[in-house]
């Protein structure tokens, strides 16, 4: 590995990880989209940037050897990384995959039966969709090129404002990073546990490279996904069944047949993140979401299963990460206090020496944000305290997830169907919304349907990363901006590219968001109590968790694995998380943390192998124009 500085980054690292965010974006939408195998920016960490960090390492290896002048530092292969990751994220599965089949979809399947054209065509924001009706045909039957005039033209003024919105809103998760950083990171200390592997990959002396344990952990997994795939081609070769397996039809008796749907599975790279988590968080994950199955058989034989969406985990989810944000400020008050009186002191404050900007600056950078996200909705016709309250809760829910994600390192936490608009819902009813604010309602569900790998974690684990390889903040904050600014304007070309090539064919997230708008306005709903009180439950349980912790050390169970895992992904990786669970209690406890830290490179490389071949299975995919093997879903 280079030994140049980390302190100064040099002008070709932006345009390198300029030049890798469209081909990143590239990758991502043949993977997620057009042929729904591997699904990276599901996962806490993507493997699409863990694999491009491997091939920037490894090639910045063979140049250190032989045109030393050419090499990077471990500073600038990390701020790749974390331009490659906010890309990702930004153009991902829980992202702008979802924005741009809304934006096309409402004109090309209106018809005289589902009556769209008289309940929401006309109160269309023109100037947020596409209606070209021959710009749709080629976007959604394909064989076309997308670089004719006219479909340039349909889809410019769309591009151009959700762009803006998208730049408007991940900017303003920045400067809530930068505020909260310091606290969380040096006072706090919390563990960022998502971001060991990559933090090794770029450490000094190729020394994780050279561990044996690495190799056989990445043996471990990189073979049986080898045999996969090649059992996807040659069905004589045998499966290795690491991937998920429902045993929930064995449950066929009442009460238990009311566990529903019970997957296990043994995913190296979820065993091997699971190894990071702290005993206590990893040990509440897999027992939450047993929790969770005695509540619904709890449910079953009391008779509440009538109730629609009995135990309601979304809501009791989304309660318990307002718990998570609150009493993260709680435990933080006398920091924030202190930013606060900073902000509005006239004398120089040298503590923010170490941030990318001031906190006045960030401060400032909020509120523009969070006003240019309220007057976008409202030109749109939102009312201007529903975009308010919308993109509060929005942000405090996102903060939430930051602070599960930097503290606990959960693999996945997706918290489907409460987003902000479904709150709002929950707590006012759609009659008394009206029409323009759920039409609004529906174009936001892009950032609402599901927290998959969230951006705002990603900006903060790469202030940590920097912090690690001594990277000035201000430096890697540049890096952030730029891929920020970069990543709608890509997703939205190699998205467009590849559609008009190969037609549209998946339209569902539009399907799903459309048919819940006319469910809305045809069904008007109150104001769902039951939901509303099943989210107090989770705030309350949260609040005991909490007090709980503080006032008894021997406690185990926190409250951050009570919020994640009642997501659907945490059905495919509960098993793997009580795996890594009881191989680290059992290493901690007869091994102590010499074998701890021996052992290490192992799960390490559980995680490096899944990745490595897995990826290396959707390239081999993409460049064949062939399904492949994915290791994922």
């Amino acid at each position: 590995m280079s030994d140049k500085s980390n302190k100064v980054i040099r002008l070709r690292v932006y345009i390198l990880g300029i030049i890798l965010i469209p081909v990143n974006s590239y990758w991502i939408i043949q993977m997620e989209v057009i042929r729904y195998s591997g699904l990276p920016t599901t996962i806490s960490l993507l493997f699409n940037a863990v694999f491009c960090l491997l091939l920037l390492t490894v090639f910045n290896i063979l140049l250190n050897k032989t045109v030393p002048r050419l090499s990077l530092s471990q500073g600038e292969l990390s701020v790749i990384y974390v331009m490659i990751c906010i890309s990702s994220t930004i153009g991902g599965h829980g992202f702008m995959q979802v924005l741009i089949p809304i934006i096309s979809h409402p004109f090309w399947f209106a018809t005289p039966e589902n009556e769209w054209s008289e309940l929401f065509l006309n109160h269309m924001p023109d100037w947020l969709v596409v209606s070209d009706n021959q710009a749709l045909k080629g976007y959604y039957n394909g064989e076309v090129s997308f670089y004719y005039v006219e479909y340039i033209k349909a889809w410019l003024q769309p591009i151009i404002s959700w762009s803006l919105f998208i730049i408007a809103l991940v900017l303003g998760m920045l400067g809530i990073n930068i505020i909260i950083r310091r606290q969380w990171t040096e006072n706090e200390k919390l563990a960022y546990p998502v971001i060991q592997l990559p933090l090794e990959m770029v450490g000094e002396s190729n020394r994780f490279f050279k561990n044996r344990f690495m190799w056989i952990g990445f043996a471990i997994a990189g073979i049986p996904n080898i045999i996969n795939g090649l059992h996807y081609f040659f069905p004589n070769i045998p499966y290795i069944p690491i991937k998920r397996q429902n045993i929930g039809h064995y449950f066929t008796e009442k009460p238990w047949n009311a566990v529903g749907w019970l997957p296990i599975s043994f995913y190296p790279f979820a065993i091997g993140l699971g190894f990071f988590m702290p005993l206590d968080l990893s040990f509440s994950c897999w027992f939450f979401y047993l929790f969770w199955k005695g509540e619904n058989i709890l449910g079953s034989v009391l008779g509440l299963k009538s109730l629609p969406n009995f135990p309601y985990p979304d809501e009791q989810s989304w309660g318990a990460y307002m718990m998570l944000v609150i009493f993260a400020f709680f435990l933080g008050r006398k920091y924030f206090i202190w930013v606060f009186r900073s902000v509005f002191s006239r004398q120089e404050n040298n503590n923010e020496s170490k941030e990318p900007i001031k906190y006045r600056s960030a401060l400032l950078l909020i509120l523009c944000c969070l006003i240019f996200l309220i007057l976008f909705c409202h030109r749109s016709g939102m009312s201007i305290f529903i975009s308010l309250m919308f993109f509060v809760i929005y942000y405090a829910l996102s903060t939430a997830i930051t602070r599960m994600r930097i503290e606990l390192g959960s693999p996945v936490h997706d918290i489907h169907w409460i987003g902000s608009d479904e709150v709002l819902v929950r707590f006012l009813g759609t009659r008394s919304l009206g029409t323009m604010n759920l039409i609004n309602f529906t174009f936001l569900r892009f950032f609402n349907r599901a927290q998959y790998s969230h951006t705002m974690p990603q900006q903060l684990e790469g202030f940590k990363i920097a912090e690690k390889m001594q990277t000035p903040n201000r430096q890697l904050f540049a890096a952030m901006v730029i891929a920020i600014l970069i990543a709608p304007f890509a997703t939205f070309w190699t998205y467009l590219h590849i559609m008009y090539n190969h037609g549209a064919t998946q339209s569902f997230f539009g399907a799903e968001s459309f048919s819940r708008l006319q469910r809305w306005l045809n069904y008007p709903e109150p104001t769902n109590y039951p939901a509303l009180a099943f989210m107090g439950v989770g705030l309350l349980f949260s609040l005991f968790l909490f007090l709980m912790r503080m006032k008894f050390v021997w406690w185990p169970f926190h409250p951050a694995g009570y919020a994640v895992s009642g997501s659907w992904s945490m059905n495919n990786i509960w098993l793997c998380l009580f795996i890594s669970w009881l191989a680290k209690k059992i290493i901690l406890k007869y091994g102590g943390l010499k074998a701890h830290l021996k052992a290490t490179p192992l799960f390490m490389g559980l995680i490096l192998g899944e990745f490595t071949i897995g990826s290396i299975w959707t390239i081999i995919g993409i460049s064949l124009d062939m399904p492949t093997y994915g290791f994922w879903f």
